[in-house]
């Protein structure tokens, strides 16, 4: 029998990397060349389409700086952070102390609706909450002059105040069924004593929430955090179907505005550029995240 190597104990290492390679084939065919290709193109001057290619090395990437339009849209993207992250984390830790630790009948009933809205398309999400919006026919409108609040009523996705916080609550409505489902899960594992001893002590629900659920919960909290916070950085499809980055650029995200100048406005080189940084943007705060979460798991 040969001699199993002590570094690499069980099967050989090779297997491993067997495992892993029809996995990281399509991940290189499909994330990592085209992301090559991106930098290498984010070097020129270059419509997209034509032969003719002007190398200007870091000039697009310096141009960006300067860009008030890239820099407003970064803007709004860092307040969709809010409505795509922090509402629906919040939301989900509400909903999931709910539904997790008071018995309610047809608990999977409940769970299956709230978690809906993450597996719908966001196309068609979109094009469901442009109706909501509606100013004349909309059911959101409507529905104020119904209980008297007229006054209340706005061209939601055309006001320039408005405009932003509406898309931004499509998306906490969206996220925030992941969030929940993902606490629900955490808290499978919690000890039900925990909650039983701080009873006896007197702690109240809130209380609980504060020091046994969310602590518990730093893990699921993490995962919450990087992914809803890549959604925002990220959100494309849902601000093309609603508002397509208006009224003027009050909507307008990063996302969007790559795709502009890339397809419309036919500068291919300054998209990519556009599209490194906004890369770069979401690497370094899932980064960020980890790196605080790997911190308090191991002050634990």
């Amino acid at each position: 029998m040969a001699r199993q190597n002590a570094a690499y104990p069980g099967e050989s290492k090779w297997k491993g990397w067997l495992y892993l390679g029809p996995a990281f084939l399509l991940y290189t065919i499909f994330v990592l060349i085209p992301l090559i290709g991106t930098l290498y193109n984010s070097l020129f001057r270059w419509d997209g389409f034509s032969a003719n290619r002007e190398f200007i090395f870091l000039d697009n990437f310096k141009q960006l700086f300067t860009d008030s339009e890239f820099l407003n849209a970064l803007k709004n993207n860092l307040i969709f952070v809010i409505f795509f992250c922090v509402l629906p984390i919040i939301i989900g830790l509400a909903l999931s102390t709910l539904l997790g630790r008071i018995p309610i009948k047809g608990l999977t009933f409940f769970r299956t609706v709230l978690f809906l809205p993450q597996i719908i398309s966001m196309v068609v999400i979109g094009v469901i909450w442009r109706w909501m919006f509606n100013p004349v026919f909309g059911p959101i409108n409507l529905s104020l002059k119904s209980i008297g609040l007229g006054g209340l009523t706005r061209t939601w996705l055309g006001d320039f105040n408005w405009a932003l916080p509406s898309v931004g609550a499509v998306g906490s409505w969206v996220q925030y069924g992941f969030c929940m489902l993902l606490f629900l899960a955490g808290m499978q594992r919690i000890p039900q004593e925990y909650y039983e001893a701080s009873s006896l002590d007197g702690a109240d629900q809130w209380q609980q929430l504060k020091s046994i659920t969310i602590p518990s919960l730093r893990p699921e909290i993490g995962v919450a955090l990087v992914t809803t916070i890549v959604a925002a950085l990220r959100v494309f499809d849902l601000v093309f179907v609603t508002t397509r980055g208006g009224p003027g650029q009050a909507t307008m995200v990063a996302g969007f505005l790559i795709y502009r100048t890339a397809f419309i406005q036919k500068n291919f080189g300054y998209a990519s550029a556009m599209a490194i940084v906004l890369t770069v943007i979401i690497l370094f705060i899932s980064l960020l995240v980890r790196r605080f979460q790997q911190r308090d798991e191991d002050k634990s």
